[in-house]
């Protein structure tokens, strides 16, 4: 058992904290439950390797970060960093950190809206599911009909959603609505490896498998009727969201500066408390090349969300002659990034590197960065629920900038392995259970069913209870599914 103290001192009701101790540069701060905040203590004192408490503190360690290493809500272990979990470094001494981001870079939500009611939908459900279902590629190794070479590959990584667009995927009202406006500055292509390129050829427009769907959903419930107005959602629309992110070429940037940033840390002397957490100076050659190639990650998943919103456009057309330009983007937000953004720290603004990792933008009120029209409620939070359970949107506070760097919850968090999950459930016995409560499910895996079931994670309900009541991400709308398109 390790010697680490893991009593945790009670802010709030919502909010712990692991006192600063040993190579701790900063304590840890968890935004959770008090049920929850017991879990990870329990699990911690078990002695398990791989547990969210250690990799809290690990990342407190790390030079250069500032005010906390933060959990959020839907925390749980990760590589490296905890899943649900969020790092600021300041610019001067900070760190660009690997397992800060993910192996899925930018994997993110964006949630499209249509004029159609529930009641409307119900009459055509089945000849949607099948039509998106052939239209959606997806699962494991999937492969669209964007079949690009090297040099628009390097395009995509550059461009972003507007790749994309320019091929005749989405509207150009979509831009505006996704966050950076579909395309991130600072990529250079020349910093990713030409095998994660070739890894991309026929990857755009592509679902991928594990967690990533695309749902068409009722909107179950409204909590903020203001912010649901600015959004543009109403009780019983018919929404979309798609959830997926960089395909293989974000896994293959990932694993390249696994071993690259293992030398810089060696290098530079920075202590390496977890594989993961190996790492470079932001402004060092090897820093710099990591956070350009996290960037072509970036806008290569803005590229594939913005062609899947197109398919879907297609799709819904194609089953019910719906007019594609009638489906709006309400939002576009990753869960898996590392940005510079501006933030308070000790009264006193500084440019910081923030480390995303399962954990979203969650900006409030005021920011530049959100679409006009958002600006006086806060930005839209996309919590994606599994698949037999609701999705959330939430939106961004004062609080939540103050206190996470402008950061919320993703999702529930899981609360088993996918090789437990797939131990405990059958894929054949999880669709029946869905169709049984009326959601329709179209997969191109059993066993990818059996690792998503909804038993494998967390309450999301309870999850997103926490973080409304902390006030640090109000809800302002519940999304119930209706038809599920997985790999």
């Amino acid at each position: 058992m390790r010697e680490r103290n893991y009593e945790l001192e009670k802010i709030d009701d919502h909010t712990w904290e692991i006192p600063k101790t040993g190579g701790m540069r900063v304590p840890g701060r968890l935004h959770v439950d008090e049920d929850t905040a017991n879990h990870l203590v329990d699990e911690a004192k078990s002695g398990a390797d791989w547990n969210a408490l250690d990799q809290v503190i690990n990342v407190a360690s790390l030079r250069g970060i500032v005010k906390a290493s933060i959990g959020l809500a839907d925390i749980h272990p990760g590589y490296g960093f905890p899943i649900g979990g969020v790092a600021a470094f300041d610019r001067k001494d900070g760190l660009a950190v690997a397992g800060g981001v993910g192996f899925d870079i930018n994997c993110g939500v964006r949630l499209l809206s249509t004029p159609l009611s529930a009641v409307e939908l119900k009459e055509s459900k089945e000849r949607i599911a099948n039509t998106l279902y052939e239209v959606i590629p997806a699962g494991l190794g999937s492969e669209g009909k964007i079949d690009l070479s090297i040099k628009e590959i390097n395009h995509v990584l550059k461009e972003g959603a507007r790749f994309s667009l320019d091929r005749g995927y989405g509207l150009p009202g979509d831009l505006e609505y996704i966050e950076e406006n579909g395309s991130i500055e600072g990529a250079n292509p020349e910093d990713v490896s030409r095998r994660a390129k070739q890894r991309q050829f026929k990857q755009i427009g592509t679902l991928g498998s594990g967690n990533h769907y695309l749902e068409i959903q009722e909107v179950d419930e409204i909590y903020d009727p203001g912010a649901a107005e600015a959004y543009g959602l109403s009780e019983n629309q018919v929404v979309i969201s798609i959830h997926t992110g960089s395909r293989a070429l974000g896994h293959q940037i990932g694993q390249d500066y696994l071993e690259k940033l293992e030398d810089a840390s060696e290098k530079y002397d920075l202590p390496i408390k977890e594989k993961e957490l190996v790492s470079a100076p932001i402004d060092s050659p090897e820093g710099q090349a990591y956070l350009s190639a996290m960037r072509c990650g970036i806008n290569c998943a803005f590229a594939n969300r913005q062609a899947l919103s197109g398919l879907a456009r297609q799709g819904l057309n194609t089953a019910i002659g719906l007019d594609e330009k009638e489906v709006k983007t309400v939002y576009e937000v990753g869960h898996n990034t590392a940005k510079f953004e501006r933030h308070e720290v000790n009264g006193r603004e500084k440019e910081l590197l923030v480390h995303r990792k399962g954990s979203t933008r969650a900006f409030g009120p005021g920011r530049k960065e959100l679409p006009s029209s958002y600006r006086e409620v806060g930005g839209p939070v996309l919590v994606g629920g599994t698949m037999g359970t609701a999705s959330y949107v939430l939106r961004g506070s004062r609080k939540s900038l103050e206190e996470t760097f402008g950061s919320g919850i993703h999702g529930a968090g899981r609360s088993m392995s996918r090789k437990k999950a797939k131990s405990k459930f059958w894929g054949e016995d999880v669709e029946k259970r869905l169709e049984k409560d009326g959601i329709t499910v179209k997969s191109h895996s059993y066993p990818g069913l059996a690792e998503e079931a909804p038993g494998a994670y967390k309450d999301v309900n309870r999850v997103v209870s926490s973080v409304h009541r902390s006030g640090l991400t109000p809800a302002v709308a519940r999304l119930k599914p209706l038809i599920v398109v997985k790999g």
